[in-house]
C-alpha cells in the first residue's frame, strides 16, 4: 500500500489496526498517523520485532484489509 493511500485511509483502518496492535498507546496512535515507517518502529519497540518481522508484519496486515 503507498504512503498517499494508507494516510487517506488511515482512520478507516485504525480501529482494526488497534485490535491487532492493542500494545499500542493512544499516544503511539497519535504518533503514527498513518505513516508506515512510524507503524512499524513502534511495533519493534513494543514488541521485541525486528525491523524486517515487524514491516513484514504491518505489509501482510495491509495487504489483508
Amino acid at each position: 500500500m503507498n504512503k498517499d493511500i494508507l494516510e487517506g485511509k488511515w482512520e478507516q483502518l485504525k480501529g482494526k489496526a488497534k485490535e491487532k496492535w492493542g500494545e499500542l498507546t493512544n499516544d503511539d496512535w497519535d504518533v503514527v498517523a498513518g505513516q508506515r515507517d512510524q507503524l512499524v518502529g513502534r511495533i519493534q519497540e513494543r514488541y521485541g520485532r525486528s525491523k524486517e518481522e515487524a514491516e513484514k508484519e504491518v505489509d501482510d496486515w495491509f495487504s489483508n484489509n
